[in-house]
């Protein structure tokens, strides 16, 4: 059996206001166009996923609210700014046959880069920008039984290949 994920960096947050903690950056106006266009990349491209497990920063709620996917997400604390054993650890309890998890750098892009047995071979891969979004396949039956370095590459975009 096979597993799909699609792992995803929040897209561009703002950071007009200073005072604000950063768990409550919101996107900016760049962000919030970024999120639909992969919204409509992902509905075109891949298979949709049936659980989204999404830290809970404002910035990735609403990168997720921008995807437009209609599932309702997993909202995991512990997901924000995770590092790789945190996000394989939510990733092995995962339940669905397509997950999304939605995160922060660096950690989202080391976890990519570990999870996957040859990177894809894209220039922005190594330094995961905002909303880069990787979708990868594991010849697995259950996600409890997910290691480092057996992911297939499906895919790899960054929004600003998207616009138009």
């Amino acid at each position: 059996m096979t597993r799909r994920l699609i792992l995803m960096r929040h897209a561009k947050s703002s950071w007009g206001d200073p005072q604000l903690p950063d768990h409550e950056r919101p996107l900016n106006s760049r962000g919030r166009r970024a999120a639909h266009l992969l919204g409509d990349w992902l509905r075109a491209h891949a298979p949709l996923p049936d659980q989204a497990l999404v830290s809970t920063s404002l910035r990735t709620r609403e990168s997720w609210d921008g995807l437009g996917l209609g599932l309702l997400p997993e909202l995991h604390e512990d997901l924000y700014h995770a590092e790789p054993p945190q996000l394989l650890d939510s990733l092995q309890r995962a339940s669905g046959g397509v997950v999304l998890v939605l995160a922060h750098n660096p950690g989202i892009g080391l976890f990519a880069a570990r999870l996957l047995r040859e990177p894809p071979a894209h220039p922005r891969f190594a330094d995961y920008p905002t909303g880069a979004t990787l979708v990868a396949e594991f010849d697995i039956a259950d996600w409890s039984a997910l290691r480092p370095g057996t992911g297939r590459v499906v895919d790899f975009v960054v929004p600003r290949e998207l616009e138009t």
